[in-house]
């Protein structure tokens, strides 16, 4: 048998935290608190500011509401999840223990061949899109440098006039370039963390019932994992909640917001091509996170099942208690679905509800257009 390890897939999450909020040293923590004072605050704000304190046409208009939008969703959603680093750190203490508990051959091959596939598809389907996006938005500021008049990515307002001259446009035009970085870094983080950890989740869940239908069949089979589970389930729940339902919310307004914008407003091959992204980005988001959700609470809820499965009646009173207590702790897990913020069950349901949303939002913008 050889060890796993699902510590490995966070890897590249926690170097993007690292830059955001791993300082140890004062003149580290100062530079990390500039910028998220510049990043995390600063950029939504211009941005919003932008909407209310200067004149923009309708294109304008619509362009800002969708990045404005989320931006501070990112924003947000970085912020929760920074406050809820010690229980993020916790999740991967636990996850490790049960990586040391799969020992028998059948989990080891699920663990490889079908748990790890799912983790790789999270993984390089979020990494292949945020490329994209990157790729997308290289193309936007190459063709914004070689327009006359002079244009910054997105309409905002800043504290001076950027139009002025060429070292205050460089300012404004660089702020807003090193800003959307950084906001694509918080942004990988979030809409990795999420689906990651209920893939896991999941995961262990299903081994977990492997464990469970062999008990009283198989001599090794021992479990010791249930309480683990438990805990990281209680854990992952208070680390996704209020970031999925900032989730939900945004990308239901700007999904409504972006197709208004590409069928009223846009013109250009580049722009529809940029939106057109944007829109896929958006339902990639939030998909995943739904999905496992789901997979998750379906997982938990046959653990009762498969403690049914096992040779549970030919064993002694005291193995009966044993795994009566067992059933109580499995029915406990199968009754607590994932929710966002306590109000939303995080399942596929609420995708299609968030994508319905949009709709009624954009069915509603019509009307006032016509």
């Amino acid at each position: 048998m050889t060890n796993i390890n699902s510590r490995r897939a966070y890897l590249p999450l926690w170097f993007c935290f690292h830059c955001f909020a791993g300082a140890k040293t004062r003149v580290g923590q100062l530079l990390r608190l500039l910028l998220h004072l510049l990043v995390t605050v600063m950029f939504p704000l211009h941005l919003l500011l932008g909407l209310v304190l200067v004149p923009a046409t309708a294109t304008e208009l619509f362009k800002n509401m969708t990045m404005s939008f989320t931006c501070v969703a990112c924003s947000l959603k970085h912020l929760v999840q920074i406050y809820h680093l010690p229980q993020m750190l916790r999740i991967e203490q636990l996850l490790q223990q049960l990586d040391a508990c799969v020992l028998h051959a059948t989990e080891q091959r699920y663990f490889k061949q079908t748990l790890q596939l799912h983790v790789r598809c999270i993984t390089r389907g979020v990494y292949v899109m945020y490329f994209i996006i990157y790729l997308a938005f290289a193309l936007s500021v190459a063709t914004l440098l070689h327009k006359q008049p002079r244009e910054l990515l997105y309409h905002a307002w800043f504290p001076f006039e950027w139009q002025r001259s060429s070292e205050s446009y460089a300012l404004a035009f660089g702020f807003q370039i090193c800003s959307i970085l950084f906001e694509g870094l918080q942004g990988l983080t979030n809409d990795v963390y999420t689906p990651l950890t209920l893939c896991y989740l999941g995961g262990h869940a299903h081994m977990l019932a492997m464990r469970l239908s062999r008990l009283g069949f198989d001599q090794s089979a021992e479990v010791t994992t249930d309480q683990q589970l438990l805990a990281l389930h209680k854990l992952a729940q208070q680390t996704i909640s209020y970031v999925q339902l900032v989730q939900l919310l945004a990308c239901g307004a700007s999904l409504c917001i972006i197709v208004s914008y590409v069928l009223f407003y846009v013109r250009d091959v580049v722009g529809f091509i940029y939106n057109i992204i944007y829109i896929a980005v958006v339902l990639v988001q939030l998909f995943p996170s739904c999905y496992y959700a789901s997979v998750l609470h379906e997982q938990e809820q046959r653990l009762t099942y498969a403690i049914f499965s096992s040779n549970w009646y030919e064993q002694s009173p005291l193995y009966r208690r044993r795994v009566l207590i067992f059933m109580q702790l499995t029915l406990a897990l199968g009754k607590r679905p994932m929710r966002a913020a306590g109000l939303i069950e995080l399942n596929l349901n609420a995708f299609f509800a968030t994508v319905k949303m949009a709709y009624s939002l954009f069915a509603v913008i019509v009307r006032v257009k016509v």
